[in-house]
């Protein structure tokens, strides 16, 4: 699969059009459209589902040096404002402020990221790690192989977890009983 294909079908998903075409209202640096939303998508138009079967909500990525509670919230009330209209369940995240939770929240240590990408290269599977900008950029560092073929390999990033991995994959597989999911 290639670039073209993916957006293509990515963007089959009417809501991902209409998430992508509003990023630039949140006035958020290095701001993407990431994971789940995208590849299942894919998967959808591989397997003639409706673009939108089995999506349980759409992630927005953003990286704010800013990185006090009260800046990440103040943007998240305002996706929310501005994603409501759509009645779409759209998680917002400040990249620069992962750190400070994620250990607590998953009980795995989460080295501080540098920009939004190095969130989406620590995903648990290869297949999850894409994501679009709103100027239609797409950042996919292992290409779209395993999302074309629907395999689910564990990515061992510095947060892995075998758990969550077997969480995420048992739901896909429900979902999308196509998939071939490699144990962790």
């Amino acid at each position: 699969m290639d670039e073209a294909r993916f957006l293509s079908l990515a963007l089959a998903n009417e809501r991902n059009r209409a998430i992508l075409s509003r990023l630039p209202e949140l006035g958020l640096d290095d701001c993407w459209l990431v994971s789940g939303s995208l590849f299942q998508s894919v998967w959808n138009g591989l397997t003639g589902r409706d673009p939108e079967y089995g999506i349980k909500d759409y992630d927005v990525f953003y990286f704010d040096g800013d990185t006090s509670f009260e800046a990440e919230d103040f943007a998240i009330a305002h996706a929310r404002a501005l994603f409501a209209p759509l009645g779409l369940e759209v998680e917002l995240r400040n990249q620069a402020r992962v750190h400070l939770w994620y250990e607590t929240k998953f009980v795995t240590p989460y080295p501080p990221l540098r920009s939004s990408s190095e969130g989406i290269d620590r995903f648990l599977a290869p297949a999850c790690m894409v994501g679009i900008a709103a100027e239609g950029q797409v950042y996919a560092p292992l290409g779209f192989d395993d999302i074309e073929a629907m395999t689910v390999r564990p990515n061992r990033a510095a947060n892995f977890s075998a758990e969550r991995y077997a969480e995420k994959a048992a739901r896909w597989k429900k979902m999308w009983p196509e998939l071939t999911v490699i144990p962790a």
